[in-house]
């Protein structure tokens, strides 16, 4: 009963989003990658909606509920039966309603298994398309042969874009770089390398009272550059966001001026390598939204350059990962024991990192239970980085050495109701 109910809702919801899309003829811009999704989602939208009218993706509303819902301006519903038909009747409204559509919509597109792109592609039709990085392991490769599928499956959003639209492409991801054969229309891409047209340079930490708490550096575009900052958080990851909008702006006519007064704008989205005040004078580095090879590598080598009197990595388990589940655990603790003092790890997953030479290491069936250990163990001016997969719940860790606590229900990931019935 609840799959063919929850078959209904969702046939419903895509028929309503579609004749949303029909009338309004928004433009329509689709994220993707494993890695980076929601930041570039944020920082895109941000740039834009200082000269449009824009709609993002609430959250990580990616899915074949997530597409609808925002293409409609909903809320989830959770569990609620009660609340998905409300939806189904605020859905219906819509397509009839007088009120103003917004001119673009940021919609964030993630894929499980083969096949989900297509789902998402029969409802909207891009007119440009972001690629962020696929990486070796990628995050959900556990229902395809590899990362090469996990690929071709993210392709689909290139291929689908027309002759008039555009491609913002990944330079520095060798298997995001290849998508540019296949792009019918204008391509733009971005990173460090030589490849990118919009290009990162001049990258430096910031620091305030002698810690971190972001980044500056310019970002070029052709014979010109503009001044960035990334505030509240640290690493390339959070650039390639940056590089991102900046490629969208230009394809949308804006020029690097106004790109970059727009960043400052930009609000870190939590649990992206977000930078925390810690219990007894220490610095937290939050990644606990997700995690995947790529972004843990990417974060181990971020608080590798973190200035610390310890530096404590605090891993959990990394999910979805499945044949691929050892061997990238194997690697992620060894790469761990190379840069952190002290080593966390949470979950039976955690138990495959190969923590070699590490200087000291302690390991916890739960998150609950390396919080409470953490909270007697962290001492002043140690730097934690926090990540894990969504099913660990390592927002507990952050949550229990967070100096402010008050400031939870705004800093950290998960903290509302549903999510926090759940063990």
């Amino acid at each position: 009963m609840i799959k063919l109910f929850r078959a209904i809702v969702i046939f419903i919801l895509r028929a309503e989003a579609k004749l949303v899309i029909l009338r309004f003829k928004p433009i329509v811009i689709g994220v993707t990658g494993s890695v980076g999704k929601t930041s570039t989602k944020e920082a895109i939208a941000t740039v834009l909606g200082e000269h449009f009218r824009v709609r993002k993706s609430q959250k990580s509303y990616n899915s074949e509920f997530g597409l609808p819902l925002t293409i409609l301006g909903l809320d989830s519903a959770w569990s609620s039966p009660s609340g998905w038909i409300k939806n189904i009747m605020y859905g219906a409204l819509r397509v009839f309603s007088r009120d103003e559509y917004p001119e673009l919509l940021v919609l964030e597109m993630g894929v499980d298994r083969p096949g989900d792109f297509d789902k998402m592609l029969a409802l909207i039709k891009p007119d440009i398309g972001v690629v962020t990085m696929i990486g070796d392991m990628p995050v959900h490769v556990e229902f395809f042969d590899g990362p090469d599928d996990v690929a071709s499956e993210k392709a689909k959003l290139i291929s689908a874009i027309s002759k008039d639209g555009t491609a913002i492409i990944n330079a520095d991801d060798s298997r995001v770089f290849a998508m540019r054969d296949i792009a019918k229309g204008k391509i733009l891409t971005y990173g460090f390398s030589r490849n990118a047209e919009v290009r990162a340079s001049n990258v430096r930490m910031s620091l305030k009272k002698g810690r971190p708490d972001g980044m500056t550096f310019k970002i070029d575009y052709k014979d010109k550059s503009v001044s960035a900052r990334v505030s509240g958080a640290i690493g390339e990851q959070s650039i390639y966001a940056f590089l991102a909008a900046a490629s969208v702006g230009l394809a949308q006519g804006l020029n690097l001026i106004e790109i970059g007064e727009a960043l400052l704008k930009y609000e870190h989205p939590p649990g992206r390598l977000h930078l925390l005040d810690g219990i007894n004078n220490s610095l937290i580095l939050d990644d606990t939204y997700n995690s995947s090879p790529l972004a843990t590598f990417a974060a181990l080598e971020t608080l590798a350059k973190m200035p610390a009197k310890r530096r404590i990595a605090a891993l959990g388990d990394m999910l979805e990962l499945g044949k691929y589940t050892p061997e990238a655990h194997r690697m992620i603790g060894k790469r761990a024991a190379e840069v952190a003092d002290v080593i966390i790890g949470v979950g039976v997953r955690a138990k495959f990192m190969d923590i070699g030479d590490a200087k000291e290491f302690h390991w916890f069936a739960k998150s609950g239970e390396a919080a409470d250990f953490l909270t007697h163990f962290v001492k002043e001016d140690d730097v934690i980085l926090i990540k894990g997969s969504q099913g660990v719940r390592m927002e507990k860790v952050t949550k229990a050495l967070l100096l402010y606590q008050e400031d939870s229900s705004r800093v950290l990931v998960r903290q509302e109701d549903h999510w926090q019935t759940r063990t």
